[in-house]
């Protein structure tokens, strides 16, 4: 019974990853065995591939990887369940997130029963579920915990027609807040659809040059610095970013205290309960309609070189998945 993986023996550009057929696991007692259906690839995987920023060496080996299988969001159907697993059963259709331990890219996975996993709602495909789930658990505590979104803020959102971004402008907006987008014109009719107030070409205008505008400045794609966007927070204003690097943690010690602030997360390191519990909330959000799927391209299994190559390129928006059948 075999396990296609998508894997990598050192860093380097999508032409590293190859696929290779292992066994397939078997789940514990305390396990599920998932069929990967689709699997979402966000920068985070090109840069766990390319350990670009360096910071990523830290979790996956200064000089090669120690994590040779990408991937952490998956759509999927459970396929087997080990003897003490109440929570699923064979048959259902889930989603979640792998995490920090990788993995997804893969014909099957086992997690434990209490992973951040949960059933997938009616209407929602493997593939448009697996991009929700990165960008989802990416977004939600950057808007809710750090920034705590309210009514009436006022949120600019850098790269909003990324996977990350497509979601940040919808939560934003389920929050109350008014939503200044930027993005590349010709993304600008999606992002308004999916709520933005006002969109900004990046083409043409610097969003930085604004003075005391902005709430929340949420970098998803970690294109600017605190530094450069200071003077466009408002009084009490925080900028987030979603790529950690050595001035962004600094600014965000010396600035706990300030007027404005700044601040990154680890979101991926957060605890699976804290993801679980998530993952439920975003499931009440797209049956409520409140948040729904952006999906850019589909790639198959043979094409993930391709996947990783065009989402580098920084063209897409919303999510870019490989689909494993």
């Amino acid at each position: 019974m075999g396990n296609r993986q998508v894997t990598q023996s050192h860093y380097g550009a999508p032409d590293v990853l190859e696929v290779r057929e292992v066994p397939r696991p078997v789940a514990k007692h305390n396990e599920v065995l998932i069929q990967v259906k689709a699997v979402s690839v966000t920068l985070a995987d090109c840069a766990f591939r390319q350990a670009d920023p360096f910071v990523t060496r830290l979790f996956n080996g200064f000089l090669r990887p120690r994590k040779l299988v990408l991937g952490s969001d998956i759509g999927g159907v459970v396929a087997a369940v080990g003897r003490d697993v109440t929570r699923f059963a064979v048959g259902d259709a889930v989603f979640g997130s792998i995490g920090s331990a990788l993995g997804g890219c893969a014909d099957y996975v086992c997690l434990a029963e209490d992973a951040a996993v949960v059933r997938r709602p009616e209407g929602l495909d493997a593939g448009d579920a697996a991009g929700l789930s990165y960008a989802y658990l990416t977004a939600m505590p950057f808007l809710r915990d750090a920034a705590q979104l309210k009514q009436g803020d006022r949120v600019l959102i850098n790269g909003a027609s990324s996977s990350i971004g497509v979601i940040a402008v919808q939560l934003a907006v389920h929050f109350g807040a008014e939503v200044t987008a930027v993005c590349s014109a010709r993304h600008a009719g999606l992002i308004r659809s999916l709520g933005a107030t006002h969109v900004i070409d990046r083409h043409a205008v610097n969003f930085t040059t604004a003075q005391n505008a902005y709430d929340v400045i949420f970098d998803v794609v970690g294109k600017s610095s605190f530094r450069r966007c200071k003077a466009a927070l408002r009084q009490g204003g925080i900028y987030l970013t979603t790529v950690p690097s050595p001035a962004t943690f600094w600014h965000m010690l010396s600035t706990r205290k300030s007027a404005r602030r700044a601040q990154v997360m680890l979101t991926g390191l957060r605890p699976a309960l804290d993801k679980h519990k998530d993952l439920l909330q975003l499931v009440a959000l797209v049956q409520s309609g409140a948040v729904r799927p952006v999906s850019d391209r589909c790639y198959l299994l043979a094409q993930v070189a391709a996947a990783h190559a065009y989402v580098e390129a920084g063209l897409k928006s919303g999510a870019v998945v490989v689909e494993m059948a």
